[in-house]
């Protein structure tokens, strides 16, 4: 068995060699009885298997097959066509003599009949559905590759499963791209042998005639009927190989194997047997149909009354002398965890991508956008200090081809198209020109952008466009939805996350303040309203020992919250240092002050500024134009106030100038100057 694979090879060599190599009648007699065997052990073996991959060599199998098949026709025509009543092959002439009963015209006929068979529905159906299995195979490859990637991902397999499974897929798309192939051997296989046949009865009736003296009806007697018990031979083994190809591509949503299937779903409902089997009976004894009808029908209904001894509690619904009933179902729906766990919203993110997309996503294929996203959470958890969950990506045929979709806990929060061949230029407001281009808007920020040609990436950038390809837009869109949906992201797996990350390294520190001091919900609250302004957690202890200072006796998460700003204020303010060491601000008149302060309505969590909508829109124009005024001057919009109304001044203005940060004067370091560069009045 160590060197089967080198028979195996000059087995494949002696076919070729017996199309030119005479052979003696017994020996054709062993390769066509061979030859029998082989198909009917090929066709039984599709019958049994679960899965296509069982038999991954079938495409090989069948090349060399019908290999075999064409030597054994050549070789059996030449031995006819020499030897010619002499002939002595037996197969032949049993399938000749005894099979159609000696005449060559029903042999004709019978042959005709098996090729068209063969040809017309047999062949070409399975080399329809080789077609299609092998397109929707391989369009379907990147998306299984992706749902591969994402339960790795999110830590559902090990990395051997899913190499495992990425060589299933591989293997899949391979096998059934070269079934679509292999299924023309088997058409052109029917081809030959229509032709085969009938040049070897003209060969024949000429060689009968003119060398061994015969009449017509000899000649015919003799040769056709050689031909077509030859053709006989040969094609019923390829009927049986063209069966076996039909079945084998045609098993993809198997679970078992083919006779256990067909028993189990044809008996399943023993009232279709039942009526199948009274029909019959019926029409047995009042048709003029023989009784053998009637026998069948009862063999149905023994067949019916035997299955129903299988099943339990006697549930078959309107069999003869057994009480209808209702099968009780297995269980009530959704009784179990796992199968609550199936309708569940579990994932913090998901993104969705049409088809267009999933080159981007497929490593195969050269994607890097799984990797992207990875750093994207990387880069997230380094400057917000917020670990978020994995984030699952899928396609959705439900999206344009090239159109993405993020979502936060099922919820749709942002959309864009990309152009996976072109680049995108943007216009960061300094480009001294124009250039051709689809134009369009960044999704991060909004800026005027233009879908480019990759030639044109060198003129764009002498332009002042910023360059950047498909993935690097989709991976900053990412970013910036995150960041700006941070306080969504910290759920409580989350928040257990970072309360286990902090328990590692100070334990004592985690133990005295929950839930001693504060409850977790309070926590998760103070480190939500941190985040929604877009300050880091990272520093993680200090927040803590702040809470614990501050949280003793005190349910308001507001004034927690300012306590925490004040003790992170190098943190928050570095960022707004100018190049000049100052920090320049819009501030509110102290009289407006008051009257901001007076019209705080509400308790808890839910006070609010409430102020008159025309004083409201006069206030929000005359702070706009003093920010605008600002960011003319080349500064960072930034309002500072005072910290008693600093956290509901903040909530009114993202409600009509998002992304402008309020800070308090007490979150501002002593050694820091402030320079106001304009004041809101009314």
């Amino acid at each position: 068995m160590r060197h089967y694979d080198v028979g195996v090879s000059l087995l494949i060599v002696a076919i070729v060699l017996l199309m030119i190599i005479p052979i003696p009648d017994w020996a054709l007699d062993l390769f066509q009885i061979l030859n029998l065997s082989l198909s009917m052990v090929l066709m039984f073996s599709t019958l049994y298997i679960r899965n296509a991959l069982e038999i991954s060599s079938f495409p090989t199998l069948l090349l060399i097959m019908t290999l075999f098949r064409l030597a054994l026709n050549i070789t059996s025509t030449r031995l006819i066509l020499l030897e010619g009543p002499k002939f002595g092959g037996k197969v032949i002439r049993t399938f000749g003599e005894f099979v159609v009963g000696g005449n060559y015209i029903v042999g004709l006929i019978i042959f005709t009949i098996i090729v068209i068979v063969q040809f017309i529905v047999i062949t070409r159906g399975a080399e329809r559905i080789s077609e299609v299995a092998a397109r929707f195979t391989l369009d379907a490859m990147p998306g299984k590759q992706m749902s591969v990637d994402a339960d790795l991902n999110a830590g559902l397999i090990t990395e051997e499963e899913a190499r495992q499974r990425r060589d299933d897929i591989r293997r899949e798309a391979d096998f059934y791209g070269a079934m679509d192939g292999a299924s023309k051997f088997v058409r052109g296989d029917a081809i030959a042998s229509i032709i085969i046949t009938f040049v070897n009865i003209i060969a024949g009736l000429v060689i009968g005639i003119v060398q061994h003296r015969l009449t017509v009806s000899q000649a015919a007697q003799v040769y056709t009927l050689l031909t077509v018990g030859d053709g006989l031979v040969s094609q019923i083994p390829a009927l049986m190989v063209s069966t076996a190809t039909g079945i084998i591509v045609s098993r993809a949503a198997s679970k078992d194997n083919f006779g256990k299937e067909m028993v189990s779903e044809l008996g399943k409902e023993t009232k279709v047997l039942y009526l199948t089997g009274g029909v019959l009976m019926i029409l047995g004894f009042l048709t003029p149909l023989p009784m053998t009808t009637a026998v069948v029908g009862s063999l149905f209904i023994l067949a019916a009354w035997y299955a129903s001894r299988g099943v339990p509690q006697g549930a078959l619904a309107g069999a003869p002398g057994v009480e209808e009933e209702i099968p009780a179902p297995s269980g009530p729906v959704l009784s179990t965890p796992e199968e609550v766990a199936e309708v569940i919203e579990a994932d913090t993110v998901e993104v969705e991508i049409g088809y267009g997309l999933i080159p981007l996503a497929d490593p195969s294929q050269g994607g890097d956008l799984l990797e992207r996203i990875t750093m994207v959470r990387k880069q997230l958890a380094f400057e917000m200090g917020l670990v978020v969950s994995p984030i699952r990506i899928r396609d959705s045929i439900l999206l344009k081809p090239n159109e993405y979709i993020i979502k936060i806990r099922g919820a749709e929060v942002a959309r864009y198209e990309l152009i996976p061949n072109r680049l995108l230029a943007i216009n960061p407001g300094v480009v001294s020109g124009k250039i051709a281009g689809i134009p369009t808007k960044e999704p991060a920020f909004g800026l005027e952008a233009y879908w480019v040609d990759e030639s044109l990436k060198e003129e764009a950038q002498k332009l002042g466009y910023t360059v950047v390809d498909p993935p690097t837009v989709f991976a900053t869109h990412l970013t910036e939805i995150l960041k700006r949906h941070a306080h969504e992201l910290l759920g409580s797996r989350e928040f257990e996350l970072l309360v286990d990350g902090l328990r590692q390294k100070m334990p004592k520190l985690v133990d005295d303040l929950m839930p001693n001091v504060l409850k977790e919900s309070e926590v998760r609250k103070v480190l939500q309203n941190l985040l929604r302004e877009g300050i880091s957690i990272r520093s993680l202890p200090l927040i803590f020992e702040t809470l614990l200072e501050y949280g003793e006796g005190v349910k308001d998460v507001d004034y927690l919250t300012e306590q925490v700003r004040r003790a992170l204020k190098r943190q928050i303010i570095g960022q707004f240092i100018a190049d000049d060491g100052k920090v320049h601000a819009v501030a509110i008149d102290s009289d407006l002050e008051k009257q901001l302060s007076e019209s705080i309505t509400g308790e808890g969590e839910g006070r609010t500024i409430a102020m008159n909508p025309d004083i409201l829109r006069e206030f929000v124009d005359k702070m706009s134009s003093e920010l605008e005024g600002m960011m003319k001057s080349g500064f960072s919009p930034l309002i500072v106030t005072s910290g008693t109304i600093r956290p509901y001044l903040s909530r009114l203005i993202y409600r009509f100038v998002p992304n402008v940060p309020v800070i308090a004067y007490e979150e501002i370091p002593d050694e820091v100057p402030l320079q106001v560069e304009g004041v809101v009045r009314l």
